[in-house]
């Protein structure tokens, strides 16, 4: 097993361990969080945006249209696609009260 790395939630106030070459995404997914929704996990359609305000990452292949290059150099990013090089500190967007169901 590799190097473990500390994803700090600032929107819940959690943490959870993200090990090295996963995805925070399926980091997430392992511990039953859910503070994002989850759409195609490959980087395509954008429901897994988060925001890292600290610390560095690598990014796989994502949609431009989701994540601009303008976008990730700020940090906005979609948890599928981005893997953690040092401890981070996330923030997901507010979800809408209503839900997905109906």
């Amino acid at each position: 097993m590799g190097m473990g790395f500390l994803v700090f939630n600032r929107t819940t106030g959690g943490h959870f361990t993200c090990q090295e070459g996963q995805s925070v995404l399926k980091a997430m997914e392992q511990r039953g969080l859910k503070c994002v929704p989850v759409g195609c996990r490959g980087g395509g359609c954008g429901f897994c945006k988060i925001r890292v305000l600290e610390g560095y990452f690598e990014c796989g292949k994502m949609s431009k249209r989701h994540a601009p290059p303008e976008a990730v150099e700020k940090g906005e990013v979609l948890a599928c696609r981005i893997y953690p090089l040092t401890d981070l500190i996330i923030e997901c967007p507010p979800q809408p009260a209503a839900g997905f169901a109906r």
